[in-house]
Order: structure tokens, then C-alpha cells, then sequence
């Protein structure tokens, strides 16, 4: 079970940069709810992490595993938000938005702001891997680490 949370550490230290990759080489800025999401991969991340170090027993591996879900589905709902207005651009107006604001006044965003800062438009999407988008394939992360962890902790349950 140990190897498990580092795997899922890694997979959440790929994907934030990989954005970081695309963001700083490739020059694709992130929207606010790009940004949303990376937070839900530092919060998964990190929480897998603590669960490796800490190589916690049933209760311990409940708890991890819970808020492993719980972050996942809350990644999830806001990569589906987006792919959903990348395919109809038109429902939303995501321009200088209040989120965008909110999270660029955040100290995360003045600490880090290559990594928080959000700049760029919500519906908008030239990145593309196997026809899915950056969106898609995020959803896509999200809704496995989300099961797996999920699944885990109901077994553990019952």
C-alpha cells in the first residue's frame, strides 16, 4: 500500500509539471481553473506524500485515502467545468473573471507566481494529445486517482 501513495505522488508531481513544461517553454497560460486544479494536484500530491512517509495503519490509510478521493472529485468537477467550456466556448465568458482575480491576489500567487498566477482563457485549448485536451486527459487523471483511492477506502471499509 506504501508504494501505492508515492505512485500516486508521482503521478500528481508529473502533471504539475508537465503544466509548468507547457506554461514556461511552450507559453500556455493557465486560466483560473487550471490553476484550481493544480492546487487539487499539490493537495493530492502532498497528501499521498505524507501518507508514504508516515506508512499509516487502517485508520491512518482511511483517512489518506479520503482525502485522496475527496481532493480527486474536487479536481475532477473543475476539469470537467472546464472541458465542458472548452467544447462550448460561448456558454462562458471567462476574461478577467472574479476567480482570476481572487486567486492572483492569493499569497500563493505572489509567492509562486509561475505556478499560481492565473492569466489565460478558460474555453481556450491548442494543446491536444490523442484528440482529448488538456482538460480531458486532467478529468480523466483525476477521476482514476479518485476511483482507485476510493476503492481502496471502501474495502478497507467493509
Amino acid at each position: 500500500m506504501r508504494i501505492f501513495f508515492l505512485l500516486i505522488a508521482l503521478i500528481c508531481a508529473g502533471s504539475v509539471s508537465y503544466a509548468l513544461y507547457l506554461q514556461l517553454i511552450d507559453g500556455l497560460l493557465p486560466c483560473p481553473l487550471c490553476i484550481f486544479q493544480r492546487m487539487a494536484y499539490w493537495l493530492i500530491g502532498i497528501t499521498a506524500l505524507f501518507a508514504f512517509i508516515h506508512n499509516p495503519r487502517r485508520l491512518g490509510k482511511h483517512i489518506y485515502c479520503g482525502l485522496i478521493t475527496f481532493f480527486s472529485l474536487a479536481g475532477a468537477i473543475v476539469a470537467g467545468r472546464q472541458a465542458w467550456l472548452v467544447r462550448f466556448p460561448e456558454a462562458f465568458e471567462c476574461g478577467i473573471s472574479p476567480e482570476e482575480a481572487f486567486l492572483n491576489e492569493l499569497p500563493l500567487a505572489q509567492w509562486w507566481a509561475d505556478m499560481f498566477e492565473a492569466n489565460g482563457d478558460c474555453s481556450e485549448s491548442v494543446w491536444q494529445l490523442l484528440s482529448l485536451t488538456m482538460p480531458d486527459w486532467s478529468l480523466l487523471i483525476f477521476l482514476v486517482l479518485g476511483f482507485i483511492t476510493g476503492f481502496i477506502w471502501l474495502k478497507n471499509n467493509f
